[in-house]
């Protein structure tokens, strides 16, 4: 199983798949869950204005309960692959680890769950339920023609997971110390102050926007959007960019601009969280525009249960410690999931995630693979 793993991660990561391209990675996973009796099916999902994106959805037995792992294949860029100690796609064995780009985020997770997939399978065969995968090439992406489409396809199919793990690296210094029970919404927005143009050295003859938008974003962040909840932190408001577009000394611009983003919890939806900052927005006296990019990042929580208590109590016995139930972090595909089952995320640390020199210990890998195999024996009621 471990082997396999290894040998599965290794082959993942020599597949060129910088987002939205395969590289041949799916296929590479098609081979190994065919022979291990998945039944595989590869599709392709398009969309005017973006690139298509493949996908893979594998499926073995028929009855309940159906746990399905989640991932991705595709990476982030390599930057410059000259600061690399290695060839980012090699997959080199160095210092005990496994150097290349995507394996910790995250081909890693996906050589492990799907090594302790087909392992169980062998053991046990699938006779008390359903196990199945779900793995896109678009997470890293514009997450449009992925796991969204994925999942819809899937119902439209008839299928209806129980539960649903994605392979995420959630932990955050070492294996099994975080689970991902749950995730903050985003929202990103632009701001414009119109104002005219004119010399700086004759400003009554022109309306600096300047001043007012700074007025504008001190009406934002004057005051905190919240204090939290029992399973989020608050919410934060952070301005990312702000550009007048103006490169000279003397010249009053004739527009401001700011963008900003929030990353907001279960207080909150795209629609309030929008009145709230056009409230807050309005209150300076200053006229503006506004635009928020479509939000299909929501603020979602999956309860504690006796499916959370299955997950962490296998960690648990594996690492010798239980691991915190967080919902820090960015955003994940789980926020699709989580409209058709109860979702999860687990997986590697993911220190060195999106960095040069991308890599995980040759032994974190073998854990991670041996706790998904201890959730499956644990949730089909193997011993």
């Amino acid at each position: 199983m471990q082997d396999l793993a290894l040998d599965l991660c290794r082959a993942l990561v020599r597949c060129r798949s910088v987002t939205p391209d395969d590289g041949g990675a799916l296929a590479v996973l098609a081979l190994a869950l065919d022979k291990a009796g998945f039944a595989t099916q590869r599709l392709t999902f398009s969309e005017p204005g973006t690139p298509d994106v493949g996908n893979l959805y594998s499926r073995i037995g028929t009855g309940a309960p159906y746990l399905v792992f989640a991932g991705h294949t595709d990476v982030v860029p390599v930057g410059d692959a000259g600061r690399w100690r290695f060839d980012p796609f090699a997959a080199e064995l160095a210092d005990s680890a496994i150097w290349g780009r995507g394996t910790a985020d995250m081909k890693g997770g996906v050589a492990a769950f799907v090594a302790a997939a087909c392992a169980y399978v062998a053991r046990h065969g699938s006779d008390k339920g359903s196990i199945g995968l779900l793995i896109t090439g678009d997470e890293e992406g514009p997450a449009v023609n992925g796991t969204e489409k994925l999942l819809r396809w899937a119902y439209e199919k008839g299928e209806r997971f129980d539960h649903c793990i994605v392979g995420e690296p959630t932990s955050q210094h070492t294996l099994g110390d975080m689970i991902k029970i749950g995730r903050r919404g985003s929202l990103n927005g632009t701001l414009i102050v119109e104002g005219r143009q004119g010399h700086a050295a004759y400003p009554e003859r022109a309306d600096n926007p300047i001043p007012k938008l700074v007025a504008l974003l001190s009406a934002l962040t004057a005051a905190p959007l919240d204090k939290g909840t029992p399973h989020f932190g608050a919410s934060n408001l952070e301005i990312v960019s702000v550009d007048v577009g103006n490169p000279a000394f003397n010249v009053i611009p004739a527009q401001a601009r700011a963008r900003f983003n929030v990353r907001f919890n279960d207080l909150w939806t795209p629609d309030t969280l929008a009145a709230e900052l056009r409230g807050r927005l309005d209150s300076a006296g200053v006229t503006y525009g506004l635009t928020f990019e479509p939000c299909n990042a929501v603020a979602f929580l999956t309860k504690p249960d006796a499916f959370t208590e299955l997950v962490a109590e296998a960690v648990a016995k594996k690492t010798g410690h239980r691991p915190t139930l967080s919902t820090t972090g960015g955003t994940s595909d789980a926020r699709f999931i989580q409209a058709y089952c109860p979702v999860l995320e687990f997986g590697l640390t993911g220190t060195t995630a999106h960095m040069v020199d991308e890599r995980i210990t040759l032994a974190e890998l073998a854990g991670l693979t041996d706790i998904y195999a201890a959730i499956l024996d644990a949730y089909f009621g193997k011993d």
